[in-house]
């Protein structure tokens, strides 16, 4: 069903890279958090920027969870199977969490803005995308051997 290429080197089926993209997409708070980490003067500038409000960047690091433990665990999928199983379901539903969490932010008041509404359209492509995607799902079954 596959071509040769699309298998690694110890014969499982390589992640797409849109996969990757719907990690970092996840991670967000994470990956805001590494760059103004790494940004000691702007560090605090940033963060402000992107999260006035101090929970929200709480509840994002949460959130995103999920996503850097398949970060970490994608080189030993193989491995522990049963938990990489269960990281696409508990993925799948950390993204449903992330789509309702911008309406609900809307409800309580936060103003409606450009970059809200991209993050709710990208956030609905992504949760389709892990839905339908058979090639990712195939990465996240493993024959009994």
């Amino acid at each position: 069903m596959y071509f040769p290429s699309d298998y690694d080197r110890h014969g499982l089926l390589k992640l797409p890279f849109l996969f990757w993209c719907v990690l970092l997409l996840q991670a967000r708070a994470w990956v805001l958090f590494v760059i103004a980490g790494s940004s000691r003067e702007q560090g605090t500038a940033l963060l402000n920027m992107f999260y006035p409000d101090h929970d929200n960047f709480w509840l994002g690091l949460l959130s995103g969870i999920p996503a850097v433990l398949v970060f970490l665990l994608s080189g030993w999928r193989a491995t522990f199977p049963l938990i990489w199983r269960a990281l696409r379901v508990l993925l799948v539903m950390m993204q449903v969490a992330l789509l309702c969490w911008q309406p609900i932010l809307w409800l309580n008041g936060e103003p409606v803005n450009g970059i809200g509404l991209a993050l709710v359209v990208v956030d609905i492509v992504s949760l389709v995308w892990l839905l339908t995607n058979q090639r990712l799902q195939a990465c996240f079954v493993f024959e009994k051997e």
